[in-house]
Formats: structure tokens, sequence, C-alpha cells
């Protein structure tokens, strides 16, 4: 489920479980094997929710709902589930969104804000976070100084750093009259790699942004704020259809 609150009709919930498939649950349903609240029901195309008790021939039907957050993640805040220091988390953020143990895919440093995914997937965070996974990531950075263009242009060349060659995919001035702003796209997952490759030319990053990450933006999403997944996005990680 995307959204955990959001209703789910009785025959996909019983084939999510694992119990049948859906065609099949019509029938059982049909048939009086189904009880939601302990009540039969044996209407099709009747819809439940996550509170709602079901039980298919006096068994209790449970799912382990799989969730997905994006959040427009902080400044001052740590990716981390629980901080030694009890700085302000990720996780106290997005703490009232289920009842599952979710996680963020990834990190971004305490002071770098933007697009973070949480979820309880395992298959898909550890895909993601594979050294294989070349997806693309866009950053928004704020620098101490004008860039030159002729750095610009190293950086999309590549750059020797001490873990070694990197290049952006894409770079350009964020904005027409401040080439204090850069925007980048690279697809390397190594750490802290935006701000290695500013300071490896002698500037120094005064604000990051990732704007986007895995298919995933922050549009509508005010800084601090979360939301689910829909379906179509959730379809859309699991097969790595996105840049």
């Amino acid at each position: 489920l995307a959204d955990p609150n959001e209703p789910i009709r009785l025959n996909k919930f019983l084939s999510n479980a694992g119990v049948c498939s859906r065609r099949e649950a019509d029938e059982f349903i049909q048939k009086g094997a189904v009880k939601v609240n302990d009540v039969v029901v044996t209407e099709l195309g009747t819809k439940i929710t996550r509170q709602d008790l079901v039980t298919f021939n006096e068994k209790t039907v449970q799912i382990e709902s799989k969730v997905y957050i994006v959040l427009n993640k902080p400044k001052n805040c740590v990716t981390t589930s629980d901080d030694p220091q009890e700085r302000l988390t990720v996780m106290d953020l997005v703490k009232n969104a289920c009842q599952e143990r979710i996680y963020p895919v990834g990190r971004l440093d305490r002071n770098t804000t933007g697009v973070l995914l949480l979820t309880n997937d395992g298959d898909l965070a550890s895909k993601l976070t594979h050294p294989s996974f070349k997806k693309k990531k866009i950053y928004h950075v704020w620098l101490d100084k004008n860039v030159a263009i002729e750095d610009m242009e190293k950086i999309a060349n590549g750059l020797e750093l001490e873990d070694g060659e990197i290049h952006a995919d894409a770079i350009s001035y964020a904005s027409e009259d401040d080439k204090s702003q850069v925007g980048i796209e690279i697809h390397s997952g190594r750490n802290r790699i935006v701000r290695r490759i500013f300071e490896s030319l002698g500037y120094h990053v005064t604000k990051l942004d990732r704007v986007y990450f895995a298919g995933l933006t922050k549009k509508n999403l005010g800084r601090g704020k979360w939301r689910y997944l829909n379906e179509r996005e959730v379809n859309a990680l699991r097969m790595g259809a996105f840049e």
C-alpha cells in the first residue's frame, strides 16, 4: 500500500496477503467465507481500511503493509533512526506516518536539505543504495563565491578525487544573474560527493538541496513535510523505470 490509510478493495487485500487470487477472492466472498469485523461480507467491491479486521475461513488475515514516504528534509536534521546526541532526526518528522518501522534510504548530511525516501521495503532500499545504483540525482548548490566557467567545465569533464575520478552528467548556473548558484546532475552515490567536488576546486558549499532522487521530487512539499507515494510512483521505483 502506498498510503496505508487509503481504502482497498477486499479482493485486492486478500490477494496482497497471499491468500488467493483476486478472482478466487470474489468467489470466496460470494460464498460467505470472508468476514470484516466479525460480519460476513458477500458484496463484491467492498472496500476496507487497515483498521478493519478481516477473517477468511475463521482465520485472521494480516498483511505487512509496505509503506513509501517522500520527505523534504530540513536543515539541522540528521538522517538516522535515532541519535545519541538527541538532535532532531528525520524519524521525528515522520513518526505519526505509520505503525510500521520505516527507515531512510541512503542519507543526506545534517545540513543538506531535500528529497529523502523512507520505507520498510528492504529489497527496494538495498537496490537504491547499492554502489551499482547509477540513477540520477539533481542538487541545487549555493557557494561562497561565483563559480568560474572554467571550473564548471572541469566538473563536467571529470575531476580526480582521493577515491577516484568523478564527473557531473550535467551542470549549469541555477540563476541567470547569480553565478554562485549551480545546478548539478550526478549519478554517483559516493559520500558527500557534491561538497567534495566543489571543495577540491577551492569553493565552500554554503547550502545544498537535493531536488531529485530516483524519479522523486519535492514538488508541492514544504520543508519538513512528507507525503505517501502513490501506486504509480511505487511501481516506477520498483521497476527502476526512471532515469
